[in-house]
């Protein structure tokens, strides 16, 4: 290819290589015209719905980019430290600098911690690193020795139940109930089958503080921990908001319906970090998987000079693992409110291992065929838009 080919050809960087940000690079291959690049802290894929197996030791949660993303996209592997809208460039913490015609912003989100002392004695779960960590931290305690986990949504279900199959002495600290998006028929089925497993399940209190060694709740309790594992709540990181773009309190990038920062037309964001009308979806894999290329849809309209389509996407439901053979498929409205038909047990378990797995088969079908990966459509946005226009309203992740 020539020089002259080379500088003709509009360049799109995407920020972060999960599920969104990986959609999204495959689906921009549509066009043989883009320069794509995609910037991403570690040169392979990380599993994260299966983080947990990777704490419990029954899975490595990684895939190699190979088997996800297409030969056309370069994968640059490093780690953005801020954008400059102004001169449309992202700079590297190594120094370096690459330069855009339209940047994705797909960071992802990451675990926090609000609470005294759970930064200095609770290890997370959010990033294949903290997982890895906690999974040698794991190794090296007495299999005997009291978990206490903190959270009791579905990532809190699922390291629990994986742990106290493992033969682990867990307990599981839950706030105000278990599953709080859970429908209370899915809600007392996991509750069941996390007692079968022998997790001890603490509603009605939340953590008041994290020590060495134990942990103190808000009702004057103390439970003793030689590990303690936080899942009690996602944020994204801060390079949107540092670089001076809007961000709504949890750090997502705000957007209108089309994915596009309010800030700046040729950056798109997508997937946890993105906010659309300050209205985000649920942070999830379901959610992302749809995003992605929705985003790049909104890059390749104004490219040809079009108008961007609004978002529409849908939900079916929370598959959550109790362990490696049992599990929980609660159903849902397309706006995500649960309902009360699910599956339960071997089934349910079976349907969470096929979604795990046809969820990689999509990136790797949208990297071989662009344009193949397809969403649900979302019939309540419309409504939710309009409310938002009256009383901004920010959906909190499930955790």
């Amino acid at each position: 290819m020539s020089n002259q080919e080379t500088i003709s050809r509009s360049r799109v960087v995407v920020v972060g290589g999960g599920y969104a940000g990986v959609m999204a690079a495959n689906r921009l291959t549509k066009r043989d015209d883009i320069a794509i690049t995609l910037v991403n802290p570690r040169d392979h894929f990380v599993e994260r719905i299966r983080l947990h197996q990777l704490v419990g030791g029954t899975s490595e949660a990684v895939v190699a980019y190979a088997d996800v993303l297409s030969p056309r996209v370069r994968l640059l592997v490093g780690t953005v430290s801020s954008i400059s809208p102004a001169a449309r460039t992202v700079a590297l913490e190594d120094g370096s600098e690459v330069a855009y015609d339209y940047l994705v912003y797909a960071v992802g989100s990451t675990g926090t911690t609000s609470v005294p002392g759970a930064e200095e004695h609770a290890f997370g779960i959010a990033t294949f690193e903290e997982s890895t960590r906690l999974r040698a931290v794991l190794d090296a305690t007495p299999a005997d020795a009291p978990v206490v986990v903190v959270g009791g949504g579905p990532t809190g279900i699922e390291v629990s139940s994986e742990l106290a199959e493992a033969g682990r002495n867990v307990a599981l600290i839950c706030g105000d109930r278990l599953g709080p998006w859970l429908h209370e028929k899915g809600r007392a089925d996991a509750e069941r089958a996390l007692r079968r497993l022998g997790v001890g399940i603490v509603e009605g209190a939340r953590v008041a503080e994290v020590l060495d060694g134990r942990v103190r709740l808000d009702n004057g309790r103390e439970l003793t921990s030689s590990v303690t594992i936080w899942t009690a709540g996602f944020t994204t990181p801060d390079l949107a908001r540092s670089s001076g773009l809007s961000t709504d309190e949890a750090g997502r990038l705000v957007t209108d319906e089309t994915l596009t920062s309010v800030d700046d037309d040729r950056v798109v964001a997508t997937g946890d970090a993105a906010a659309p009308s300050r209205m985000a979806y649920r942070m999830s894999c379901q959610a992302a998987n749809q995003l992605g290329p929705l985003a790049a849809e909104t890059v390749l309209a104004r490219l040809s000079g079009a108008r961007p389509k609004p978002v529409s996407i849908g939900f079916v439901g929370q598959c959550i693992s109790i362990g490696r053979g049992l599990g929980l498929v609660n159903f849902a409205r397309r706006d995500d409110s649960a309902v009360g038909a699910r599956l339960r047990g071997v089934p349910a378990a079976k349907v969470k291992e096929l979604v795990c797995r046809s969820t990689i088969w999509a990136l790797g079908m949208e990297a071989r065929h662009p344009g193949s990966a397809i969403g649900f459509k979302d019939r309540s946005r419309a409504a939710r838009v309009q409310a938002a226009a009256v009383t901004p309203l920010v959906r909190e992740p499930s955790v």
